[in-house]
């Protein structure tokens, strides 16, 4: 069975569950999941899991984000962004230096109320379905991160944001709530995801050039599930351990002669196979591994 990552471009008007699903039937998959969505409007890096990969989705979907969104000043909309219904409209734009002030004060801790517009559930149906039909519901503030935005101005109306964010960061949002706070109203205009885990443009295919190749070709664009993890130390057990570990048993680190800290977290190795994901914990006989997610079974 196949099983890794394919690192989609994904283009503006497509679905990220529709990319999925072709990517899916491209590689003859039996599972297949994506770690994030992006608007049928957005485009960029779309990491699709196939196979036994889609274990790993729990691991890059809390992982930070990069995009670059265009923000347009002098707008409103109901959908927060450039292709919905217009609310207000104003000439009277903010000079660049208080644009780029405002801005500054959106990094770092913010609350941010996600969009009606959006694919966050809410008693099991999508608040944007919800809002497609009318519905508009009362939601709560919630903390996100946003590390740095970059700021490039292209006219008076319009700027670059390079933005660096937590998992969970509305991008949309952060453009109406600068234009907001700017006091002129501000939409996204468009908005590309740079980066996504490990994974950035440098190594994103679109669905035509992957469409566009052989079998052999495709495959080779597989990129395996431990690279989701790269961060972390590897450590390579020997037949023995490794049986005791792929049945869900500790390894204890004065077994195998290992140094690491509690909570850190490890790539595990059946010999030169990865095969899991370990926890170091402690226990009462002392520090061990233990395993926390199979990805080989």
């Amino acid at each position: 069975m196949k099983s890794g990552i394919i690192v989609l471009k994904k283009e503006e008007g497509i679905t990220s569950q529709g990319a999925v699903n072709r990517v899916k039937r491209l590689f003859s998959a039996e599972k297949a999941g994506h770690t994030g969505t992006l608007d049928p409007l957005a485009t960029g890096v779309l990491p699709i899991l196939i196979g036994r990969a889609v274990k790993a989705s729990e691991y890059m979907l809390s992982s930070d984000k990069y995009y670059r969104t265009t923000l347009r000043l002098g707008i409103t909309t109901d959908t927060e962004d450039i292709t919905g219904t217009v609310l207000t409209e104003t000439d009277t734009l903010p000079k660049e230096d208080e644009v780029n002030i405002t801005i500054s004060r959106f990094v770092g801790e913010i609350m941010q109320t996600p969009p009606m517009y959006s694919a966050l559930k809410v008693n099991g149906k999508k608040l944007c379905d919800l809002a497609r039909s009318g519905e508009i519901i009362e939601r709560e503030a919630r903390p996100v991160t946003v590390f740095s935005i970059d700021v490039k101005k292209i006219d008076s109306a319009r700027y670059f944001l390079d933005v660096h964010c937590s998992k969970g960061t509305y991008i949309r949002t952060l453009c109406a709530d600068i234009g907001q706070a700017l006091g002129c109203g501000g939409v996204m205009e468009t908005l590309e995801r740079t980066r996504a885990s490990v994974f950035g443009l440098d190594e994103a295919h679109t669905l035509a050039e992957i469409e566009a190749m052989s079998e052999s070709e495709r495959d080779a664009l597989i990129i395996p599930t431990e690279r989701v993890f790269d961060s972390y130390k590897k450590i390579s057990l020997s037949p023995f351990f490794a049986r005791l570990a792929r049945c869900g048993v500790e390894i204890y680190l004065n077994k195998i002669g290992a140094k690491l800290d509690i909570g850190e977290r490890v790539r595990l190795y059946d010999g030169d196979t990865f095969f899991a994901l370990g926890e170091v914990r402690e226990y009462d006989a002392g520090a061990a591994i233990k395993p926390i997610k199979q990805f080989d079974v």
